[in-house]
Protein backbone atom coordinates (compact mmCIF):
# COMPACT_ATOMS: atom_id res chain seq x y z
CA UNK A 1 0.00 0.00 0.00
CA UNK A 2 1.62 3.56 -1.17
CA UNK A 3 2.01 6.09 2.12
CA UNK A 4 0.98 9.84 1.30
CA UNK A 5 4.71 10.39 0.64
CA UNK A 6 5.55 7.75 -2.00
CA UNK A 7 1.97 9.02 -3.80
CA UNK A 8 3.26 12.51 -3.62
CA UNK A 9 6.87 11.80 -4.83
CA UNK A 10 5.18 9.77 -7.51
CA UNK A 11 2.98 12.71 -8.73
CA UNK A 12 5.88 14.99 -8.88
CA UNK A 13 7.80 12.22 -10.87
CA UNK A 14 5.03 12.54 -13.72
CA UNK A 15 4.70 16.38 -13.03
CA UNK A 16 8.45 16.18 -14.70
CA UNK A 17 10.29 17.38 -10.94
CA UNK A 18 12.34 14.53 -10.23
CA UNK A 19 14.87 17.07 -8.34
CA UNK A 20 12.14 17.86 -6.42
CA UNK A 21 10.70 14.34 -6.07
CA UNK A 22 14.22 12.61 -5.00
CA UNK A 23 14.76 15.83 -2.60
CA UNK A 24 11.07 15.35 -0.94
CA UNK A 25 12.16 11.84 -0.20
CA UNK A 26 15.23 12.45 1.03
CA UNK A 27 13.69 14.60 3.78
CA UNK A 28 10.93 12.44 4.48
CA UNK A 29 13.73 10.02 5.72
CA UNK A 30 16.01 12.56 7.39
CA UNK A 31 14.60 13.28 11.51
CA UNK A 32 16.67 16.76 11.31
CA UNK A 33 15.02 18.44 8.12
CA UNK A 34 11.50 17.71 10.47
CA UNK A 35 12.75 20.45 12.82
CA UNK A 36 12.37 23.16 9.88
CA UNK A 37 8.90 25.07 9.10
CA UNK A 38 7.30 23.75 5.94
CA UNK A 39 8.18 27.21 4.90
CA UNK A 40 11.94 26.58 5.39
CA UNK A 41 11.70 22.71 3.90
CA UNK A 42 9.44 24.12 0.32
CA UNK A 43 11.99 26.94 -0.39
CA UNK A 44 14.36 24.19 -0.01
CA UNK A 45 12.64 21.40 -2.39
CA UNK A 46 12.08 24.43 -4.90
CA UNK A 47 15.54 25.75 -4.82
CA UNK A 48 16.94 22.66 -5.78
CA UNK A 49 14.70 21.91 -8.77
CA UNK A 50 14.84 25.46 -9.87
CA UNK A 51 18.89 25.33 -9.91
CA UNK A 52 19.10 21.88 -11.75
CA UNK A 53 16.74 22.88 -14.06
CA UNK A 54 18.93 26.23 -14.76
CA UNK A 55 21.63 23.90 -14.85
CA UNK A 56 20.07 22.49 -17.40
CA UNK A 57 19.05 24.91 -19.43
CA UNK A 58 22.85 26.39 -19.76
CA UNK A 59 24.47 22.77 -20.03
CA UNK A 60 22.13 22.88 -23.21
CA UNK A 61 22.65 26.53 -24.48
CA UNK A 62 26.52 25.65 -24.73
CA UNK A 63 26.22 22.45 -26.19
CA UNK A 64 23.73 23.99 -28.86
CA UNK A 65 26.23 27.14 -29.84
CA UNK A 66 28.79 24.53 -31.42
CA UNK A 67 31.45 26.79 -29.66
CA UNK A 68 35.32 26.35 -30.83
CA UNK A 69 36.02 26.24 -26.99
CA UNK A 70 33.00 25.81 -24.60
CA UNK A 71 35.56 25.46 -21.39
CA UNK A 72 36.62 29.33 -22.50
CA UNK A 73 35.95 31.42 -19.31
CA UNK A 74 35.96 35.21 -19.35
CA UNK A 75 37.93 34.92 -15.66
CA UNK A 76 40.80 33.31 -17.30
CA UNK A 77 41.79 36.50 -19.81
CA UNK A 78 45.10 36.84 -19.58
CA UNK A 79 46.07 40.94 -19.30
CA UNK A 80 49.65 41.00 -19.80
CA UNK A 81 50.73 44.27 -21.09
CA UNK A 82 52.11 43.18 -24.75
CA UNK A 83 48.10 41.98 -24.95
CA UNK A 84 46.78 45.29 -24.81
CA UNK A 85 43.22 44.26 -23.06
CA UNK A 86 41.89 47.03 -21.35
CA UNK A 87 40.13 44.84 -18.29
CA UNK A 88 37.58 47.44 -17.43
CA UNK A 89 36.31 47.38 -20.66
CA UNK A 90 36.29 43.46 -20.24
CA UNK A 91 34.72 43.49 -16.96
CA UNK A 92 32.03 46.05 -17.97
CA UNK A 93 31.10 43.53 -20.67
CA UNK A 94 30.88 41.04 -18.76
CA UNK A 95 28.12 42.07 -17.46
CA UNK A 96 26.13 41.06 -20.36
CA UNK A 97 24.32 44.61 -20.90
CA UNK A 98 25.64 44.43 -24.43
CA UNK A 99 23.77 41.50 -25.17
CA UNK A 100 20.79 42.45 -23.45
CA UNK A 101 21.02 46.05 -25.38
CA UNK A 102 21.33 44.39 -28.58
CA UNK A 103 25.28 45.81 -28.92
CA UNK A 104 28.15 44.28 -30.69
CA UNK A 105 31.76 43.40 -30.29
CA UNK A 106 34.19 43.75 -32.95
CA UNK A 107 37.54 41.61 -31.94
CA UNK A 108 40.25 42.47 -34.08
CA UNK A 109 43.92 40.52 -34.20
CA UNK A 110 46.67 38.67 -36.09
CA UNK A 111 45.91 35.25 -36.04
CA UNK A 112 46.55 33.03 -33.03
CA UNK A 113 46.36 36.46 -30.91
CA UNK A 114 43.21 34.68 -28.87
CA UNK A 115 40.27 36.24 -31.18
CA UNK A 116 38.50 33.03 -31.35
CA UNK A 117 39.60 31.90 -27.67
CA UNK A 118 37.80 35.61 -25.83
CA UNK A 119 34.77 35.22 -28.54
CA UNK A 120 33.80 32.32 -27.19
CA UNK A 121 34.27 33.20 -23.64
CA UNK A 122 32.00 35.90 -24.44
CA UNK A 123 29.43 33.53 -25.11
CA UNK A 124 30.06 31.15 -22.68
CA UNK A 125 29.46 33.64 -20.36
CA UNK A 126 26.57 34.77 -21.90
CA UNK A 127 25.27 31.22 -21.88
CA UNK A 128 25.37 31.25 -18.10
CA UNK A 129 22.75 33.82 -17.85
CA UNK A 130 20.51 31.79 -20.05
CA UNK A 131 21.16 33.64 -22.94
CA UNK A 132 21.13 31.27 -26.34
CA UNK A 133 24.29 31.94 -28.85
CA UNK A 134 25.81 30.20 -31.59
CA UNK A 135 29.41 30.64 -32.76
CA UNK A 136 30.28 29.63 -36.68
CA UNK A 137 32.98 30.57 -39.24
CA UNK A 138 32.46 33.12 -41.64
CA UNK A 139 33.29 30.54 -44.64
CA UNK A 140 30.61 28.04 -42.97
CA UNK A 141 28.03 30.93 -41.98
CA UNK A 142 28.41 31.42 -46.39
CA UNK A 143 27.82 28.14 -47.52
CA UNK A 144 24.95 27.48 -45.34
CA UNK A 145 23.39 30.31 -47.15
CA UNK A 146 24.22 28.87 -49.85
CA UNK A 147 22.79 25.55 -49.07
CA UNK A 148 19.45 26.90 -47.69
CA UNK A 149 18.78 29.11 -50.77
CA UNK A 150 19.17 25.91 -53.57
CA UNK A 151 16.76 23.90 -50.79
CA UNK A 152 14.03 27.05 -50.97
CA UNK A 153 15.04 27.31 -47.09
CA UNK A 154 16.83 31.06 -47.58
CA UNK A 155 13.69 32.91 -45.04
CA UNK A 156 13.90 30.17 -42.55
CA UNK A 157 17.18 30.04 -42.25
CA UNK A 158 17.70 33.69 -42.14
CA UNK A 159 14.92 33.72 -39.34
CA UNK A 160 16.16 31.08 -37.50
CA UNK A 161 19.44 33.10 -37.09
CA UNK A 162 18.17 36.17 -36.26
CA UNK A 163 16.90 34.87 -33.32
CA UNK A 164 19.99 33.90 -31.40
CA UNK A 165 20.64 36.26 -28.51
CA UNK A 166 24.47 36.19 -29.40
CA UNK A 167 25.99 35.83 -32.85
CA UNK A 168 29.37 35.05 -32.85
CA UNK A 169 31.12 35.12 -36.48
CA UNK A 170 34.94 34.10 -36.71
CA UNK A 171 37.55 34.71 -39.16
CA UNK A 172 34.51 37.61 -40.14
CA UNK A 173 35.74 39.17 -43.99
CA UNK A 174 39.19 37.19 -44.08
CA UNK A 175 38.85 37.23 -47.51
CA UNK A 176 36.86 39.38 -49.98
CA UNK A 177 33.12 38.68 -51.01
CA UNK A 178 31.29 38.20 -53.63
CA UNK A 179 28.01 40.08 -54.15
CA UNK A 180 25.65 36.95 -53.72
CA UNK A 181 27.52 36.64 -50.19
CA UNK A 182 27.22 40.58 -49.52
CA UNK A 183 24.22 40.54 -49.91
CA UNK A 184 23.80 37.84 -47.13
CA UNK A 185 25.93 39.43 -45.35
CA UNK A 186 23.57 42.58 -45.23
CA UNK A 187 20.65 40.53 -44.81
CA UNK A 188 22.20 38.78 -41.47
CA UNK A 189 23.20 42.29 -40.13
CA UNK A 190 20.44 44.22 -40.61
CA UNK A 191 17.96 41.45 -39.01
CA UNK A 192 20.30 41.93 -36.22
CA UNK A 193 20.92 45.29 -35.59
CA UNK A 194 19.67 47.16 -32.11
CA UNK A 195 17.84 43.27 -31.28
CA UNK A 196 20.43 40.93 -30.78
CA UNK A 197 24.11 41.01 -30.56
CA UNK A 198 26.84 40.03 -32.81
CA UNK A 199 30.43 39.66 -32.49
CA UNK A 200 32.70 39.70 -34.94
CA UNK A 201 36.36 38.22 -34.80
CA UNK A 202 38.62 39.34 -37.95
CA UNK A 203 42.29 39.68 -38.26
CA UNK A 204 41.59 43.16 -40.74
CA UNK A 205 40.45 46.00 -38.99
CA UNK A 206 37.26 48.24 -39.66
CA UNK A 207 38.96 50.05 -42.09
CA UNK A 208 39.90 47.44 -44.52
CA UNK A 209 36.09 45.85 -44.38
CA UNK A 210 34.70 48.11 -47.06
CA UNK A 211 37.39 46.94 -49.29
CA UNK A 212 37.05 42.86 -48.10
CA UNK A 213 33.04 44.42 -48.98
CA UNK A 214 33.74 44.84 -52.78
CA UNK A 215 33.15 48.81 -51.87
CA UNK A 216 29.62 50.08 -53.01
CA UNK A 217 26.58 51.52 -51.11
CA UNK A 218 25.28 47.80 -49.66
CA UNK A 219 29.41 47.51 -48.44
CA UNK A 220 28.74 50.78 -47.14
CA UNK A 221 25.15 49.63 -45.20
CA UNK A 222 26.79 46.71 -43.77
CA UNK A 223 29.50 48.67 -42.24
CA UNK A 224 27.07 51.82 -41.44
CA UNK A 225 25.39 49.18 -38.75
CA UNK A 226 28.16 47.32 -37.63
CA UNK A 227 30.35 50.29 -36.78
CA UNK A 228 28.03 52.44 -34.86
CA UNK A 229 26.50 49.96 -32.59
CA UNK A 230 29.95 47.99 -31.73
CA UNK A 231 32.70 47.82 -28.96
CA UNK A 232 36.46 47.60 -29.84
CA UNK A 233 38.56 45.13 -28.77
CA UNK A 234 42.03 45.21 -30.45
CA UNK A 235 44.30 42.36 -29.75
CA UNK A 236 48.13 42.76 -30.07
CA UNK A 237 51.15 40.36 -28.66
CA UNK A 238 52.84 36.94 -30.14
CA UNK A 239 50.86 33.98 -30.98
CA UNK A 240 48.83 32.41 -27.94
CA UNK A 241 48.88 28.95 -30.14
CA UNK A 242 53.00 28.77 -29.93
CA UNK A 243 52.45 29.68 -26.13
CA UNK A 244 50.16 27.03 -25.10
CA UNK A 245 51.20 24.91 -28.22
CA UNK A 246 50.63 20.97 -26.49
CA UNK A 247 54.12 19.91 -28.37
CA UNK A 248 56.60 20.96 -26.19
CA UNK A 249 60.54 21.80 -27.48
Amino acid sequence: MKTINSEIAEKLREMRLPVFASEFERQCLEPSDQEDSFEVRLKRLVDMEYDSRTNNTIQKNIKMAKFYDSNANINDVDYRPERNIDRGTIESLSTNEYVKNGLNIIIVGASGCGKTWLGCAFGVHACMEKYKARYIRMPELLSEFEAVRIQGRYRDYLKQISKIDLLIIDEFLLTSVNESERNDILEVIEKRTNRKSTILCSQWSPEGWLEKLGNGPVAEAILDRIINSSYKIFLQGKSMREEYSRLKK
